[in-house]
C-alpha cells in the first residue's frame, strides 16, 4: 500500500490541494455538498480576521504521492484567554478509510500543538465555533443544512480509535410544515404579549447593516458568552461574516428583540442555499451566480442559525415570541421545512421550545478532545 507521508500545505498550489481534497474524498457521496472553493480558501488565508488572534498550519498527507488527507492544526489565543486554558484544536479533517491516514494526520497536529505547550487538543474546528464545527456522528441519510458539517460514517471510529472522546454533542432539530405548533404557541405567545406588554419584534434593517451588525455582536457576545465552547467575536470576524451572508439574507427572517426600547435578543434563519450549491460543485463564478439567483427561488427549507437572548432577560418570554414569529412568517413565506442547529445538547430550555413545535431531532454533531 505504501507508507503515508505528511507534509506542511505552505504555497498557493498546495492550499489549492487542500481544499480541493474533499472531492476525492466524496467522489462518490450522493449527500454531499461541496464548500465554494473560494470561501474555502479564504478561511486558510492568513489574511482572514480570524488569524489576527490565532495561529494554524495546514497538513497534507500522501501515499505514493497521491493526496490521501489533510488537517489544520489551531491555535485560538482569544479562546485560551477567555477560558483560561491551553486547549488546541484540528480542524479541516479528512480521510481516506485505511487505518495509517488518520492517524498520521491526528498525531502532526497533536505534536505541533504539543510544540507550542497546548496541553489538550480538541476539534474539529473549522476554523472556531464561530464558524463551521463537529463531526456527524448521527443522521447520514440526508445532506447537511447549509453552513452545517458532513463527514463519512467512519470518521467517529476512526477519531475513536485514535483516542480521542466526547467532549460535546451538537444537535440539529428538524421541524416539517405545515408547522402545526406555531398554533399551540399563539396562546403561549398572547399570554407573554399581556404579562410583558413592552416586548416586541422588528426585522433587520438592511440599509443601515453596519448598524445592525453592532446590535447583533451587543447581543451575541453576552447571549452566548455562558454557553460551552463560546468565544467572543471579533468587529473584523463579524465584518467578513456579514459580508458573505448579506446576499443571502431575508431581512423578514432575520429578527430582533426589544423590551420598550431595550435590545434584548435576535433570530437569524437563512434558506437552504445547500439545495442550490450542491449543483454548482464549488464554482460562484458570473454564471454561477446567475444559477445560484435561478435556483435560489426553488429553495423549500430554512436553517435557523442563531437564536439568543441576553442573559438578564431570559426565561421572561422573548424566546418564545421569536420562535414563534420565526415559524409564523415561515408559513407565510411557504417554506416547508426547518432545521434549528445547531442547539448544545445541555440546553434544554431551548430544546423544548423546538420540541413544543414539532421538532424531532435529525442529526447530531460531535466535539471531540483528548490530552496532550
Amino acid at each position: 500500500m505504501g507508507d503515508v507521508a505528511v507534509h506542511e500545505a505552505t504555497g498557493e498550489k498546495e492550499r489549492m490541494l487542500f481544499v480541493r481534497l474533499p472531492w476525492e474524498i466524496y467522489r462518490d457521496d450522493r449527500y454531499w455538498v461541496p464548500p465554494v472553493i473560494k470561501e474555502d480558501l479564504a478561511k486558510i488565508s492568513p489574511s482572514h480576521p480570524f488569524y489576527s488572534h490565532a495561529e494554524a498550519s495546514l497538513f497534507i498527507a500522501r501515499r505514493n504521492g497521491r493526496a490521501v488527507g489533510r488537517i489544520a492544526a489551531i491555535i485560538d489565543r482569544h479562546f485560551c484567554e477567555y477560558h483560561s486554558c491551553r486547549t488546541g484544536f484540528f480542524g479541516f479533517f479528512e480521510s481516506l478509510p485505511d487505518p495509517e491516514t488518520g492517524p498520521v494526520l491526528l498525531e502532526t497536529a497533536r505534536q505541533w500543538l504539543k510544540e507550542r505547550d497546548m496541553e489538550e487538543m480538541a476539534g474539529p474546528m473549522n476554523p472556531s465555533t464561530n464558524d463551521i464545527c463537529g463531526v456527524l456522528v448521527d443522521g447520514f441519510d440526508s445532506s447537511p443544512c447549509f453552513m452545517m458539517p458532513y463527514n463519512p460514517a467512519y470518521y467517529p471510529t476512526l477519531l475513536e480509535d485514535y483516542g480521542l472522546r466526547k467532549s460535546m454533542d451538537l444537535l440539529a432539530y428538524v421541524v416539517e410544515g405545515p408547522f402545526p405548533g406555531v398554533r399551540r404557541f399563539e396562546t403561549l405567545v398572547e399570554r407573554i404579549r399581556r404579562k410583558e406588554p413592552g416586548l416586541t419584534v422588528r426585522p433587520i434593517n438592511t440599509k443601515r447593516f453596519d448598524e445592525e451588525l453592532g446590535r447583533v455582536k451587543e447581543v451575541y457576545n453576552e447571549a452566548w458568552s455562558k454557553n460551552w465552547g463560546f468565544v467572543p467575536i471579533t468587529d473584523g470576524e463579524l465584518a467578513y461574516l456579514a459580508r458573505g451572508l448579506k446576499p443571502l439574507i431575508v431581512p423578514d427572517l432575520c429578527l430582533f428583540a426589544y423590551l420598550g426600547e431595550t435590545l434584548i435578543g435576535f433570530s437569524f434563519t437563512l434558506p437552504d442555499y445547500n439545495i442550490v450549491l450542491k449543483r454548482l460543485n464549488g464554482k460562484v463564478g458570473l454564471l454561477g451566480m446567475l444559477r445560484f439567483l435561478y435556483l435560489s427561488r426553488r429553495i423549500a427549507g430554512v436553517r435557523v442559525m442563531m437564536l439568543g437572548i441576553k442573559h438578564s432577560f431570559q426565561k421572561r418570554g422573548a424566546e418564545s415570541l421569536l420562535i414563534y414569529e420565526t415559524f409564523r412568517r415561515l408559513l407565510t413565506r411557504g417554506y416547508r421545512t426547518c432545521e434549528c442547529s445547531w442547539i448544545l445538547e445541555n440546553n434544554v430550555l431551548m430544546r423544548r421550545g423546538i420540541e413544543a413545535l414539532g421538532g424531532r431531532k435529525h442529526k447530531m454533531y460531535r466535539i471531540y478532545r483528548m490530552p496532550i
